[in-house]
């Protein structure tokens, strides 16, 4: 492990927090991508029907 002396009471939870954040950032973004992809996907399939 690093060294990290006095400092690592600091420093060690904001790594957690760091991992925390970003994690939750690509889940989010994943999800979204997911989302967004579906509402594609049903748009496409509607558009080559004809308008009864």
């Amino acid at each position: 492990m690093m060294d990290l002396g006095k400092y690592a009471a600091f420093i060690l939870p904001a790594y957690g927090i760091s991992i925390l954040v970003l994690g939750g950032l690509l889940v989010d973004s994943l999800l979204r991508a997911r989302k967004w992809r579906r509402e594609v996907e049903a748009r496409e399939s509607g558009r080559g029907k004809k308008p009864s």
